[in-house]
């Protein structure tokens, strides 16, 4: 199959072409042509500027893809720069569970609709929950909703994570550092960067559309976290309400995600306890 993805070079994007490839499709990454990968000849390649509506005309005008996986759609205007200048038979978006507005255990994928959202056209807003809402219904101004897949992922850990969050944790207690929790206790849903990767590689060859939620199984609370911590390193955790505000500390009442849609096309994630603490105890490596 002659796939485009767009993105694809860091993080949970590197497993998901590498899986790609190991599937055998003809692969083409478009991205700004900046960040270094290990896809070698493996892959074609397109440079272009995602924010830049011309320089995505210039390089896809009158190409055409199978599928094509969009992991950098942060706004409407992303979207429309992109599906307005391609022929693809299939379009999958990197979205997030972030469209939905009320935190609860258990989200399902009808809790956010895309076709009833109202559209606007804008780049990339400061609020990252409405971007990506605008994403998804941007698409379907292009696309019938039969042709469009909507990944829903909560956070995602793992050993490429560039974001700091995780290691947030290992850093203060094991350096001492004054931090905030004001819900330490809420259990909240992760995936790992390869589960996230291999499930995306995955919907290519499935017949499925809409939304779709994924998420490891099971949940974990920052309070255990922390306590893992604790007792790994030896130190204890310095609380104080002037202290960085900790990650991963939204809402009082945790949030999961049901990801019975995913499983019903044969598609299983794991317990979180089967990487988490691993992943963890090589943040708690770094700060020693």
């Amino acid at each position: 199959m002659k796939i485009l993805v767009v993105g694809g070079t860091r993080f949970f994007g590197i497993p998901m072409v590498q899986k790609l490839i190991e599937n055998g499709h003809e692969v083409t990454i478009a991205t700004r042509g900046r960040k270094p990968d290990p896809f070698a000849g493996s892959v074609q390649r397109i440079i272009m500027d995602k924010t830049d509506a011309d320089s995505v005309k210039n390089a896809l005008c009158g190409k055409s893809f199978d599928t094509v996986i969009d992991k950098v759609a942060y706004s409407s205007n992303d979207v429309g720069s992109l599906l307005s200048e391609l022929d693809c038979g299939r379009y999958i978006q990197m979205s997030s569970c972030a469209v939905y507005e009320n935190a609860h255990i258990g989200i399902k994928e009808d809790e956010f609709g895309a076709k009833g959202f109202e559209l606007k056209w804008l780049d990339r807003p400061s609020d990252y929950a409405l971007g990506k809402r605008l994403a998804e219904r941007a698409a379907l101004e292009f696309m019938d909703e039969s042709r469009c897949v909507f990944v829903r992922f909560p956070v995602v850990l793992g050993e490429n994570d560039y974001t700091g969050r995780l290691a947030f944790y290992a850093l203060h207690i094991c350096k001492g550092l004054p931090m905030r929790t004001d819900f330490p206790d809420a259990k909240t849903s992760y995936i790992h960067e390869r589960q996230a990767g291999e499930f995306i590689a995955g919907l290519v060859d499935k017949d499925l559309c809409g939304a779709l939620n994924g998420c490891a199984d099971g949940v974990i609370s920052q309070r255990e976290i922390i306590e893992y911590i604790q007792d790994r390193c030896g130190k204890r955790a310095v609380f104080s309400p002037e202290g960085d505000k900790a990650p991963y500390d939204d809402n009082a009442c945790g949030t999961s995600y049901d990801c019975t849609k995913a499983k019903s096309f044969g598609f299983e994630f794991g317990e979180i306890s089967s990487w988490i603490y691993d992943l963890i105890d090589k943040e708690i490596i770094k700060q020693q």
